[in-house]
């Protein structure tokens, strides 16, 4: 009876080529999986004080400037 192997090797796979990518594979899920157990970590509440951009962007006021008013249908032609 033939080694199993060596019918795999006759039809094409290459184990060791098969398991090099599997454990690539490997290590890019578990590089994933760090990443996102750190961004699940990182959720809670900050503390402290925002940096100064985030406190600009906060304050902005929405809507128009002060002192725009429409204009009467007269003045707009």
């Amino acid at each position: 009876m033939p080694d199993k192997a060596a019918i795999w090797e006759e039809r094409g796979m290459d184990v060791n080529k098969i398991l090099m990518e599997l454990r690539h594979e490997r290590e890019q899920i578990e590089d994933a999986i760090v990443s996102l157990e750190r961004l699940a970590r990182g959720r809670g509440k900050r503390r402290g004080r925002p940096p100064t951009w985030m406190k600009d962007a906060s304050q902005r006021r929405r809507g128009r400037p002060p002192g725009s008013k429409n204009k009467p249908k007269e003045e707009r032609e």
